[in-house]
Parts: structure tokens; C-alpha cells; sequence
């Protein structure tokens, strides 16, 4: 059993390491000399330390600025993802009304769509309201997400009906239930669901590429993708703008690792 038990560990370890060794050799690089990573092979550490590549991002190439607005609409995006779908869900888990069922099959069986075939209607449809190249229309597909909606409804069906009908024999308006009672009961997925919209809105390519055409309102996946046609040769430069996209996000899923797990856990026991 031991024996079993430490083969488990060392297969863990092994995958764990093949996992991991490509954003490490990633921030290795970042701080190579320039050129020494197209030597072969490869070096696994720089030869001499140096932050020529960040301080080139930051003070030659405007990676603060592409840093900023991917902060400023990741950050909006998930406050108003949040305020959408945390309500909605618990609407269509706890409260009743006329279609609430039918509304919300047609509503999961638009899951099996591919968000892809929306984009052109959805950009024709922006450049109509005038919102073209403006940080609210990159924010549009963020609003809402069926995902997170039944994600949040299938949470929101362990709150006991018991405690929201003493609630409201107590007198409480279904306001004061919602912020009281519903919302901390939802923390743990509130927070999972908060973190899926951030690093999905962070890591969007495609959308802000369409949306944002001038290059000041860049986010960093554009921005970096843009850098890497006229930097293409220049791998360390290429690997330090990549730390710069990745760190953020990681950062913050390391420190929300712990409510994150709960949710999902919660979620698949409870609902």
C-alpha cells in the first residue's frame, strides 16, 4: 500500500513538473540577454540576469497602457457579469413565475451554439448603437453568460425554502432576503463564477481584436499579438510580454484557489 501510495506521488510530481516547466522556462527567458534563447539548445537559466525586455515593454512599447485596460474591462466585466447572473439565478431556482421552466431549457439549450456564430450579428448590431471601438462594447458579451446562470441556479437550489418562507414570514421584503440571506449562502460560488469571467475576459482574444480598432485601447492578448509581428525575431522580449499576460491572473488564482474549490465542490454535492 505504501509502495502504491508513493507511485501515485512520484506520477503526480512528474505530471505536475511537465506542467509547470513551460511557464518557468517562459520567466526564464524573460530575463535572458537578448538573442541567447535562440541558441541551441536552449538554456534552461540566463547566463546574466537582466530586465532590458521589461523595462522595453513598459517604457518603448506601452505595455502599462494595454495593462491597464485589460485590468479596467476584466474588472467591469466580472461586476457586471456578477450583477446580471447572480440575480437571475436565483430567480430561476427559488422564485416562480409564468415560463420560468420553458424559458430556462431553451435557455440551457442554447449552451450547444457556438458563441462564434454571434459575433458578426452582435458587431453589426454595436456598430448601429455607435459602439465601435469603445470599451461598452467590449464589455457586451461579458453582461450575461447562460453558463453562469445555471451555474448559479443549480447552487442557489440547496438554499432551503424553509429559510427563505420564515424570512418572509418575518416581514423581510424579497430584497432584504436577497442581500441577507441569498448572497452569503452564494459566496463560495459568487467567487467561482467571478473568477471564471475575469481570467475568461482576461485572456479574450478574439472579441477585443474585432471590437477595438484603435491600437490605444488594446488589451494585452492584442496588444501582445501586435508586438510579436514586428518583434518576431525577438524571443525574449516575446516571453517577457507573456509573463506580463499570465502573472496577473495566476496571482489571482492562487489567492482565490481556496473559495474556488469550495464552490465547485458545494456545487457538484449540493446541487
Amino acid at each position: 500500500m505504501k509502495i502504491r501510495s508513493l507511485l501515485l506521488n512520484l506520477a503526480v510530481a512528474a505530471i505536475a513538473l511537465i506542467v509547470l516547466f513551460p511557464l518557468v522556462w517562459m520567466a526564464s527567458v524573460s530575463f535572458m540577454p537578448t538573442g541567447e534563447a535562440a541558441t541551441f539548445p536552449p538554456p534552461l537559466v540566463p547566463s546574466r540576469w537582466t530586465l532590458e525586455h521589461y523595462q522595453d515593454l513598459f517604457l518603448n512599447q506601452g505595455m502599462g497602457r494595454y495593462l491597464w485596460n485589460s485590468f479596467a474591462l476584466a474588472t467591469l466585466a466580472t461586476l457586471l457579469a456578477l450583477s446580471f447572473t447572480v440575480p437571475a439565478g436565483y430567480a430561476f431556482a427559488k422564485l416562480r413565475f409564468t415560463g420560468r421552466e420553458r424559458l430556462f431549457q431553451l435557455l440551457v439549450a442554447a449552451l450547444v451554439v457556438p458563441a462564434q456564430i454571434g459575433t458578426l450579428p452582435l458587431f453589426l448590431m454595436l456598430k448601429g448603437m455607435g459602439l465601435v471601438n469603445t470599451y461598452a462594447g467590449a464589455l457586451v458579451p461579458w453582461l450575461a453568460s447562460i453558463f453562469g446562470l445555471f451555474l448559479v441556479r443549480q447552487y442557489a437550489l440547496s438554499i432551503p425554502d424553509e429559510m427563505l418562507e420564515a424570512a418572509r414570514i418575518d416581514g423581510a421584503s424579497e430584497g432584504q432576503i436577497f442581500r441577507r440571506i441569498v448572497l452569503p449562502t452564494l459566496q463560495p460560488i459568487i467567487v467561482t463564477l467571478g473568477l471564471f469571467v475575469f481570467l475568461g475576459s482576461w485572456n479574450d482574444f478574439l472579441w477585443p481584436l474585432i471590437i477595438l480598432t484603435d491600437q490605444s485601447n488594446y488589451t494585452l492578448p492584442v496588444a501582445l499579438a501586435a508586438l510579436s509581428r514586428e518583434h518576431v525575431q525577438d524571443v525574449e522580449l516575446m516571453m517577457a510580454g507573456a509573463v506580463v499576460t499570465v502573472a496577473p491572473v495566476l496571482i489571482l488564482f492562487l489567492a482565490l484557489q481556496r473559495y474556488y474549490i469550495r464552490g465547485m465542490l458545494a456545487g457538484s454535492v449540493k446541487g
